[in-house]
């Protein structure tokens, strides 16, 4: 038992650390460490508000979550009895990649050109961090949750974003890969 909790700490360690190493990328690029607007809010709750992608947390927050259900499911899946543990560090590092790939003019310039997201200038480095914490939130849930209640979950928050904001994860994913005027127009309340 004490060598899987010390297995335990050390993955908590190495995913912290992880999530310093994402930091301090962004801060080397120059992403605004807050909203700059000034204030630091632990909800941004209108989608076209500048605050959007800058605060604690917003609407997209729930795919993030959804993000670690899906991590949690694919590495459960892959990895090996005790590498299990080490789960959580690599759920880390992926997110982390997709919040630099996000936050990379390539993927800024994909959000204005392809999505409703015309203004979109990438998210503040809190946001960002507070992204990868939501995945972990996730990813706890999923560990937690019987595979149905996670899949339950996974399909309100979709429908919840769905219904109030018009997006979420899967038709970001679609209209950053392929995007579809009609729902352009129909996100945008056309």
């Amino acid at each position: 038992m004490r060598h899987s909790l010390l297995v335990d700490r050390r993955a908590l360690v190495a995913a912290i650390g992880a999530i310093a190493l994402f930091a301090a990328i962004e801060i080397a690029w120059g992403r605004p460490p807050i909203c700059p607007c000034g204030h630091v809010a632990l909800w941004a709750g209108d989608p076209n508000s500048p605050e959007n992608s800058q605060q604690l947390s917003d609407w997209y927050s729930l795919s993030h979550i959804i993000h670690g259900f899906l991590f949690y499911g694919l590495l459960w899946s892959v990895l090996p009895g005790r590498l299990r543990v080490w789960a959580l560090p690599l759920a880390v590092v992926i997110e982390g990649g997709w919040e630099l790939l996000e936050n990379s003019p390539i993927i800024i310039d994909r959000y204005r050109a392809a999505t409703i997201a015309v203004g979109y200038s990438g998210d503040s480095i809190l946001n960002s961090m507070s992204d990868i914490v939501m995945m972990m939130i996730g990813f706890a849930f999923a560990r937690r949750l019987p595979v149905w209640g996670t899949v339950a979950l996974a399909i309100f928050f979709e429908l919840l974003a769905l219904a109030v904001i018009r997006d979420n994860l899967t038709l970001n994913v679609l209209m950053l890969v392929h995007p579809v005027d009609a729902i352009r127009v129909w996100q945008a309340g056309g």
